[in-house]
């Protein structure tokens, strides 16, 4: 049985890109279910709002199946001083220090993302960026 896979921000948004192929690529990701976290729901909506310009209503809309399907992972102290032990060791981002060790955290064996080092294994957690370059 294959891990559970948890899903960075960056993937989520390629649902809204006019890159077709990312787009559904990202769409049989989020498809298959996995794991997010709450600070990539809020990552989302504070792009979403910025970047793209959505609405708060529209951007609810785009969450609420998402959240229907995907497992969710709180944000918690210990998510905040695993993800703080993650870039002291890795210099990572704090940021994305958080993202890898709310999938830690969550018992996922990868983690898809874009902005991480591809293949680059944490913990066990093997990262893998969805979107090879062709």
């Amino acid at each position: 049985m294959p891990s559970k896979a948890f899903l960075d921000t960056n993937i989520l948004l390629y649902l809204l890109c006019a890159d077709a192929a990312k787009a559904e690529r990202a769409e049989e990701l989020v498809g298959e279910g996995g794991v997010i976290s709450i600070q990539v729901l809020n990552e989302f909506a504070s792009v979403a709002s910025r970047k793209l310009r959505m609405s708060i209503p529209e951007i609810r809309q785009c969450l609420v199946p998402i959240a229907q399907i995907c497992s969710i992972e709180p944000l918690t102290l210990e998510t905040h001083a695993r993800g703080l032990d993650v870039a002291a060791r890795y210099g990572f981002s704090v940021y994305d220090s958080m993202i890898v060790a709310a999938a830690l955290l969550s018992g996922c064996g990868t983690l898809y993302s874009e902005d991480l080092h591809h293949r680059q294994r944490v913990d066990g957690l093997l990262i893998v960026n969805p979107f090879p370059v062709r």
